[in-house]
């Protein structure tokens, strides 16, 4: 089966934020992403220097991931890059610092990170990825739970939605494993695009 290739992003991979709130990027400006929500996740006493894109901070890290993950399915693109964490923070750090009156929206959807290492989600079964996904949470439960922060920024960013909300990715993750054990051999893609869509009415 094809291997998922992230092993240059594991190196980044910290716990899921704790502190991150439900955040409108619609509503929010650069100025007060890059001035209060990062400030916010990062640790007391951090260096300003040091929030933005910093492999030391877990909750900024995570942060980051999901708006990673956001921009790439609000693009409509269907590939996860795993070479191109830290390029994305970087760029969407600058983005944010020239323009700080515009939106976080449009500033995560205008980024452009290296596409260094694709790996094409619609030809990745779910059944590989949750394979993948349960080993990984076995050995290394941190990094298989900022992974799935990426998938569930991913699955946010391609369904529409504006709202960053940490606190669902318990329920995707759930979600996202019923779906994988009912079907096998969709690609995780397919997986992903079903989950956002509403129930059908009866």
């Amino acid at each position: 089966m094809k291997a998922i290739r992230l092993l240059p992003l594991l190196v980044f991979l910290m716990p899921i934020a704790g502190r991150a709130a439900e955040l409108n990027l619609a509503a929010v400006s650069c100025d007060k992403y890059e001035n209060e929500v990062l400030p916010a996740t990062a640790p007391p006493n951090a260096e300003p220097s040091a929030i933005a894109s910093s492999a030391k901070n877990p909750d900024t890290i995570n942060t980051v991931m999901w708006l990673f993950g956001y921009a790439v399915g609000a693009k409509g693109e269907h590939h996860m890059y795993g070479d191109a964490l830290m390029s994305f923070g970087f760029a969407l750090d600058a983005e944010c610092k020239n323009n700080p009156s515009i939106s976080l929206l449009d500033a995560v959807t205008s980024v452009q990170p290296k596409r260094d290492n694709p790996m094409d989600l619609t030809t990745l079964t779910c059944q590989t990825f949750e394979s993948r996904h349960v080993d990984l949470n076995r050995t290394d439960p941190e990094s298989a739970g900022t992974i799935m922060m990426w998938v569930f920024g991913y699955s946010v960013g391609k369904s529409g939605s504006h709202l960053f909300d940490p606190s669902g990715l318990t329920h995707f993750t759930s979600a996202l494993q019923g779906r994988c054990t009912s079907h096998p051999d969709e690609s995780l893609f397919d997986a992903i695009t079903a989950l956002g869509k509403p129930p059908a009415k009866h």
